[in-house]
């Protein structure tokens, strides 16, 4: 992976942007630690999926034909 300063990768973001392009990310440093990580676009589709999974989407997909049995007595004595 390359790394550049952020003044570097201002200075030469056609070349980061090339890079991801060719499949290779480019980390980018402030004052020495990682900042930010430039990736392929498809690197980032997988560790960032644009759809995900939803709970009616889940609930949709149960295949049914199950039966449940209801208790409709309340759990305890409630006073007012």
């Amino acid at each position: 992976m390359k790394r550049l300063q952020v003044r570097d990768a201002k200075a030469g973001f056609s070349s980061v942007i090339q890079a991801a392009e060719n499949g290779e990310p480019t980390l980018i440093t402030r004052h020495g630690r990682p900042a930010a990580v430039v990736v392929p676009v498809g690197d980032a589709e997988r560790i960032y999926p644009s759809s995900s999974p939803n709970l009616g989407a889940f609930l949709a997909t149960f295949p049914g034909g199950i039966e449940f049995e209801r208790n409709d007595e309340p759990m305890r004595r409630v006073e007012w």
